[in-house]
């Protein structure tokens, strides 16, 4: 059997905090991952945000050989993921998977789809894989599949979230899986990621809060409309990109339509599920976000960011 790359146990004792840092697409580039993984938290990016797939293993290495600096300096550095779409539609899996396996990275993500052979693949060099789940049925589904971890998807997360309650997911799944679980959803604060370890998690998982941060690759104004809006400015439709996701009203608003107006879960839209940059209009107007955007009241940069979520993860602990 080949040894982990990463000791998953091991590697939550020693960082700053139980945390990863979601790929969200376009806004994940390496400035934003080094900045996460420096911090102590496991930072991630979306292979797909890599417009051209020959350019993912100039990313990598960039990534590694900064993260590599950092790390001879005497400092702890969390290790990095990489995020797979697993959807059929993603014409570059095969070919992002070759390159994650070339480059040996530690932590990979499936999303979007079954892992199916992916895990192998991962494991065959030490790597770990974890997968997106938004209910029972995926999760044994991924179990099965051989992942490692399963990440939680639940309601008012940002992206394609589920529509799940945590206090109902987290200890349905901890009845039959004893391994690896990360919990997504809201959560936006320190005292959010020490409850997401009373419920049962191992790890925190934040997206929406690092999108409002100086290293971000996002516009201003995606920034401040994060600050600026709270969980009744985001809808959750399948409109954009067939699967049901949460978007914020004002970027909605803006490309000239009525969040009223929107297909909603469960409606047939007539649109089908792309992971590429095929219609990038509609990701690059219609900005995505979760309901703990309205936790979110100023742009940081990410080490500073890491700095607070810290103090309020241990005054939650002690109080």
């Amino acid at each position: 059997m080949i040894k982990p790359l990463v000791e998953f146990d091991l590697l939550v004792s020693q960082m700053a905090l139980p945390l990863i840092a979601a790929p969200m697409f376009i806004v994940s580039n390496p400035d934003l991952v080094v900045a996460q993984c420096t911090s102590g938290i496991i930072g991630s990016f979306p292979a797909l945000n890599v417009r051209e797939p020959e350019t993912l293993c100039s990313w990598l290495t960039e990534i590694r050989s900064r993260t590599e600096k950092a790390r001879c300096k005497g400092h702890f550095v969390a290790p990095f993921a990489v995020n797979l779409i697993v959807h059929p539609n993603n014409t570059r899996l095969e070919e992002d998977l070759a390159t994650v396996v070339e480059h040996r990275v530690p932590i990979v993500i499936t999303s979007v789809g079954k892992p199916g052979e992916i895990a192998a693949a991962v494991q065959s060099y030490g790597g770990i894989i974890f997968h997106d789940v938004t209910n029972i049925r995926h999760a044994k589904k991924a179990l099965e599949s051989g992942v490692d971890g399963l990440i939680l998807v639940c309601s008012g997360a940002g992206g394609h979230a589920g529509v799940l309650n945590p206090f109902a997911l987290v200890p349905e799944v901890r009845s039959f899986f004893g391994g690896p679980l990360m919990l997504s959803g809201c959560i936006s604060d320190g005292r959010s990621i020490h409850a997401a370890r009373v419920l049962g998690a191992d790890l925190a998982y934040l997206g929406t809060r690092f999108i409002a941060t100086t290293e971000a690759n996002a516009v201003q104004g995606y920034k401040e409309m994060i600050i600026q809006s709270a969980a009744a400015d985001v809808t959750y439709t399948p409109e954009f990109s067939g699967i049901p996701g949460n978007y914020l009203n004002k970027s909605i608003i803006a490309a000239g339509l009525d969040p009223n107006e929107l297909a909603l879960p469960g409606e047939k839209v007539d649109k089908e599920y792309h992971s590429s940059n095929e219609e990038p209009r509609a990701w690059a107007t219609i900005w995505s976000a979760g309901q703990g955007c309205g936790s979110v009241f100023d742009i940081l940069p990410t080490a500073e960011l890491v700095e607070r979520l810290k103090a309020e993860f241990e005054a939650a602990q002690n109080a």
